[in-house]
C-alpha cells in the first residue's frame, strides 16, 4: 500500500511540475497588450426571494473564481439597477429584456485583444467544474450574457483622462447599456461608422459622459452551460456602455433620454434597450433591499 501511495504521489508531483512549466511557455508567446480587444457583458436577474444569495454568491465567489481568476480577464466591475434606475429604462417593448425591467445586475469584464479564443476554452471549462462542483447558483435568469468584440471607443476629452483599459477600475458614478440595432447585417458597417463620428461625439460634448465603448456581440459556443441562451443579433446588434461621472438619475432627463429617437431619424438602425446602473460596493448587500 505504501509503494501504491508514493508511486501516485510521484505521479501526481510530476503532474503538477509538468503544468507548472506549461505556464511558463504559454507566457512567452502571443499578444499580451492592454486593449479591451473583448468583453464579457452579462445582465442578470436573480429571483424573487433569492435576491441576497445571489448577490453574497457572486461577489464571495463566482466573480473570482468563475472571472477574473481566468486567464486573459484583465479587469471586471459590476453595476446595478435599483427600481428607481429600472423605471427609466427604454423603450418599454424591448427585444432585449422582457419586461424591460428585468436584469438587474450587471457585470462587465474586459478581455486581453486577441486572446478570446485562449479564454473562451477556459472558461468553458472552468464553468463546467463549478458546476460539477456545486458551486453555480441556479436561482438567477441570464437576460442578456454575451462575449463581444470592441470595435470603437469614442472619447468626450479627447486623449484628455481616462482611456477605455481603464474604465473598470476608474470609479465612474455610473454606467449605461444600450443595445442597438441596424437595418441589416450589411448596414451594421454604415450605423457603426454613423455612430462613432457622428452621432456620439455630439452626444458626449458636455455631457457627464466621459467616454462610449462600443462593441459588436459574438456567439457563445456549442458547449456553452445550459442556464445561458445563445446570443441574438450577432450580425445586427452593437452594444453600447456609457460610462458616467455623474449619477445617471441626476442626469438622466437632460443627456440621456432621446437616444432611440436620434437613431430611429438616422435610418439605419433602432435603439432596443437603453438601462442605467450604478457601481454595486464591494463586500456588500448595499443596494439589495432596493431592487424591488
Amino acid at each position: 500500500m505504501g509503494m501504491t501511495s508514493d508511486a501516485s504521489e510521484d505521479t501526481r508531483g510530476e503532474l503538477e511540475d509538468t503544468c507548472a512549466a506549461r505556464y511558463g511557455e504559454l507566457a512567452s508567446v502571443g499578444p499580451y497588450g492592454v486593449r479591451p480587444g473583448h468583453a464579457l457583458i452579462t445582465m442578470v436577474e436573480p429571483h424573487p426571494g433569492h435576491e441576497y444569495a445571489y448577490n453574497r454568491w457572486y461577489e464571495d465567489d463566482h466573480f473570482i473564481a468563475g472571472a477574473m481568476a481566468m486567464p486573459w480577464i484583465y479587469a471586471g466591475r459590476r453595476w446595478v439597477a435599483t427600481r428607481d434606475l429600472q423605471r427609466l429604462r427604454y423603450p418599454e417593448k424591448s427585444a432585449v429584456a422582457q419586461p424591460v425591467t428585468a436584469g438587474c445586475y450587471l457585470t462587465v469584464y474586459w478581455l486581453t485583444e486577441d486572446r478570446y479564443a485562449e479564454h473562451m476554452r477556459w472558461t468553458v471549462g472552468i464553468n463546467k467544474r463549478l458546476n460539477r462542483d456545486g458551486r453555480v447558483f441556479q436561482e438567477r435568469t441570464h437576460v442578456l450574457t454575451a462575449f463581444h468584440d470592441r470595435e470603437a471607443t469614442v472619447y468626450r476629452d479627447g486623449a484628455a483622462g481616462p482611456r477605455d483599459h481603464h474604465a473598470l477600475d476608474h470609479p465612474y458614478s455610473g454606467l449605461v447599456l444600450e443595445v442597438v440595432e441596424s437595418e441589416s447585417p450589411e448596414r451594421r458597417g454604415e450605423l457603426l461608422e454613423w455612430l462613432r463620428t457622428r452621432h456620439l461625439p455630439r452626444r458626449l460634448a458636455g455631457s457627464p459622459a466621459a467616454m462610449v465603448t462600443v462593441f459588436r456581440p459574438t456567439p457563445l459556443p456549442s458547449d456553452r452551460m445550459a442556464y445561458v441562451k445563445q446570443v441574438e443579433g450577432v450580425d445586427t446588434r452593437l452594444t453600447l456602455l456609457w460610462f458616467l461621472q455623474r449619477d445617471p438619475r441626476m442626469c438622466w432627463d437632460e443627456y440621456l433620454t432621446g437616444l432611440d429617437t436620434d437613431v430611429e431619424r438616422s435610418g439605419l438602425g433602432r435603439v432596443e434597450f437603453v438601462a442605467p446602473f450604478i457601481p454595486t460596493i464591494p463586500g456588500t448587500d448595499q443596494y439589495v433591499a432596493e431592487l424591488r
